[in-house]
């Protein structure tokens, strides 16, 4: 079966058993689902088609996750299952508590991600500055789940306070940013990654979905490593419709620096004020695009240096949404 004629099967379906009512329901679901792949299968129709593949399945009762089961224990704690919370393109989030999320991988092809995640933000609490961590989640256990005979890594994560909403949702509600704005942003987002670099670890997806902020409290959350891979390695696992953003070193599969994530971050922020910059700062954006400094705290110094000259001493600013 190719790509488009999976895109076919599943846009023709009306009900699970269309494409699940045989005796191998769980293999048909993996099939499907590795032809649809956003990471393996570009473009949109591929995009919706797997999307909908994932509601007929979890329609079914198949969903990969918990299903039925409310409780699972593990050697560090025991955690109630509840709705979803948010459904990504390779993994689904969970509900486990009012502090904490389970992730799942969609499929058990993509253990390796989550594994990525465990190992990224267990090095950065190992590693990392103690006053730094909360600009990322904290791992609270990793185990194997199994169910109906496929076994999926789970991680838990814990989750942002009530109020943090993500860079693209707020360039939903707010399409241009004034530069005063997104320089908190910014700032924040420099600390975020020059934290995980100093623990060894490059997030190498710094894009708006993945960024979390507080409006009010100028909190930060940098969520998703389950593309971070260690310092001086190739990222092999790219966010595909985010593919024009990455540098060109990520597409030759060369060693991943902190300039990968630097750069990801200055595209991330750089959207949220458009056009509407004051001409420094543009000149700033290029130039950090163009030859990304390998240290995020020497890059942050130098903004700063930049915010002080245009606008004197900082004042709070709350960012209404």
């Amino acid at each position: 079966m190719t790509t488009a004629e999976a895109i076919a099967l599943v846009t023709a379906a009306r009900t699970p058993d269309d494409l699940f009512g045989g005796d191998a329901s769980h293999r048909a679901y993996r099939r499907l689902a590795r032809l649809l792949h956003p990471d393996l299968a570009p473009g949109a129709e591929a995009a919706e088609a797997f999307a909908r593949l994932a509601e007929l399945w979890a329609a079914r009762g198949g969903t990969p996750g918990p299903a039925a089961e409310t409780v699972i224990t593990t050697g560090r704690g025991t955690y109630r299952i509840g709705g979803v919370f948010r459904r990504g393109a390779s993994a689904v989030l969970y509900e486990s508590g009012p502090d904490t999320l389970l992730k799942l991988p969609r499929s058990h092809a993509d253990n390796d991600l989550m594994r990525r995640e465990a190992d990224a933000l267990a090095t950065i609490e190992r590693d990392g500055d103690p006053l730094l961590l909360p600009y990322v989640p904290r791992l609270v256990d990793s185990f194997r789940h199994r169910r109906d005979g496929v076994e999926r890594l789970a991680n838990v994560i814990s989750r942002a306070p009530d109020g943090f909403v993500s860079l693209d949702e707020v360039r939903r509600r707010r399409p241009v940013l004034d530069a005063r704005d997104a320089a908190w942003i910014w700032r924040r987002l420099l600390v975020a990654v020059g934290a995980a670099h100093r623990a060894g670890v490059v997030h190498g997806a710094v894009f708006g979905h993945h960024v979390l902020v507080h409006p009010i409290d100028h909190g930060l959350v940098l969520v998703d490593w389950s593309q971070s891979v260690p310092l001086g390695t190739p990222i092999t696992a790219l966010v595909t419709r985010h593919r024009d953003d990455y540098p060109p070193e990520v597409l030759a599969r060369k060693p991943a620096t902190p300039a990968t994530d630097i750069h990801l971050a200055t595209r991330s922020v750089a959207a949220l004020m458009g056009d509407r910059a004051p001409t420094p700062i543009k000149r700033f954006v290029r130039g950090s695009l163009l030859s990304p400094p390998g240290d995020a705290w020497r890059l942050l110094g130098e903004l700063d240096d930049l915010l002080d000259d245009l606008y004197g001493p900082r004042k709070y600013r709350p960012l209404h949404l």
